[in-house]
C-alpha cells in the first residue's frame, strides 16, 4: 500500500468539471443532485469548500428511470469526454470513480435499502429526500439539491452542519453518526474488534505505534466498513499493541484511532482478511491519509 495524502482541489479546475458533468448527465437525461461537502459548501457557502479535495454526485437506482446498466452507460459517455471512468459495485451502491485534468470526481449511484440510502461511511439517509430534488443556483447555473438540503445536512453531519470545519475535524462527526444509524440487524455480516485474540473468528490484527515506533497500550481504536451494513466496532489495544479484528471482507473501512488525547480518522483505507497491519502517526500528516495502515 501507498499511503495517500489528500490536498484540495484546484476551485477552477473542480468548477469546469461539475459543469461538464452536468452537462454529460442532462443530455443522457439522468436526474443527479450534489451530495456531501460539494452539496453542504454550494448551499451554505455558495461556494466550494475551500479544502476539499474532490467533487461529490450522486444518484439513486430505482428513482427518476435509472437502473445500473444507464450508469454504465454514463461511464463510458464520461470516458469519450476525457474521463478516466471506472465503475465499482458494493452493496450499498454503485460507484463511478471520476478523473479528470488531476482532479477526482465522485458519482455514487445508491442502491435503495428498505426505504433508505447509506452514504458514506455508512449513514443511514431516507429515500424521500431524493425523490423531489430542489434546484439551486450555484456557479451560475442550476444543480439539484437532497430537498429539504437542511435535513439532508442534519443526519449527514449533525446538528451544528451550519459551522465550518476544517479537514479532520467533520470525518468524527460523521462517525459517530454512523455510530447511532448503522448495525442495526440489517445484515448477517459480523465486524468485531478486540484486544484478546480468538483464533476461530479473528483474521487479523492492527499494530498501534507512537511516532518513535514503540508500541501504544489503550490506544482506541475504531473500525467500520463503508460498502456493508455491518455497523462498527471499537477496542483498546492491549499490552502488546494490537486490536484484533474479523473482517467481513475485502472492502474499504474507515479507521479511527486516538492516543495520546489525539484522533485520526482514516475514511479509506483498503483491507483484506488474513492480513495484520500496522498504524504510525505522521506528524507532518495529521489528518486526510488515506491506505495509512501498512501490512507488517
Amino acid at each position: 500500500m501507498n499511503t495517500t495524502v489528500f490536498e484540495p482541489m484546484d476551485m477552477a479546475t473542480a468548477e469546469t468539471l461539475l459543469k461538464e458533468a452536468k452537462q454529460i448527465l442532462d443530455g443522457l437525461g439522468l436526474a443527479f443532485f450534489l451530495r456531501h461537502g460539494t452539496c453542504l459548501g454550494a448551499v451554505r457557502d455558495q461556494a466550494f469548500i475551500p479544502w476539499d479535495d474532490d467533487l461529490d454526485i450522486g444518484s439513486v437506482i430505482g428513482l427518476h428511470g435509472l437502473t445500473a446498466e444507464k450508469v454504465h452507460e454514463a461511464a463510458a459517455e464520461f470516458r469519450k469526454h476525457g474521463y478516466n471512468a471506472e465503475v465499482i459495485d458494493s452493496d450499498l451502491h454503485l460507484s463511478v470513480d471520476l478523473k479528470k485534468s488531476g482532479t477526482q470526481m465522485d458519482w455514487t449511484c445508491y442502491h435503495i435499502i428498505g426505504d433508505s440510502i447509506y452514504q458514506w461511511p455508512a449513514v443511514k439517509i431516507p429515500v424521500s429526500l431524493h425523490e423531489n430534488l430542489r434546484e439551486i443556483d450555484f456557479l451560475g447555473t442550476k444543480f439539484s439539491v437532497p430537498n429539504p438540503p437542511e435535513e439532508y445536512f442534519r443526519l449527514k453531519y449533525g446538528p451544528d452542519w451550519m459551522t465550518p470545519k476544517q479537514a479532520g475535524e467533520f470525518e468524527q462527526d460523521v462517525l459517530e453518526l454512523m455510530e447511532k444509524g448503522a448495525g442495526s440487524g440489517e445484515t448477517s455480516e459480523v465486524l468485531r474488534l478486540s484486544e484478546t485474540r480468538n483464533p476461530e473468528t479473528h483474521t487479523g490484527s492492527l499494530k498501534v505505534v507512537d511516532f518513535n515506533g514503540a508500541y501504544v497500550v489503550g490506544a482506541e481504536v475504531t473500525l467500520a466498513t463503508t460498502t456493508i451494513l455491518t455497523g462498527m466496532d471499537t477496542a483498546r489495544t492491549n499490552e502488546d499493541g494490537l486490536v484484533y479484528f474479523s473482517l467481513p471482507g475485502e472492502a474499504c473501512y474507515v479507521v479511527a484511532v486516538e492516543l495520546s488525547g489525539n484522533k485520526e480518522v482514516l475514511y479509506l483505507e483498503e483491507l483484506k482478511p488474513e492480513v495484520d497491519y500496522l498504524y504510525m502517526p505522521d506528524a507532518e500528516n495529521p489528518s486526510g491519509r488515506a491506505n495509512a495502515l501498512v501490512p507488517r
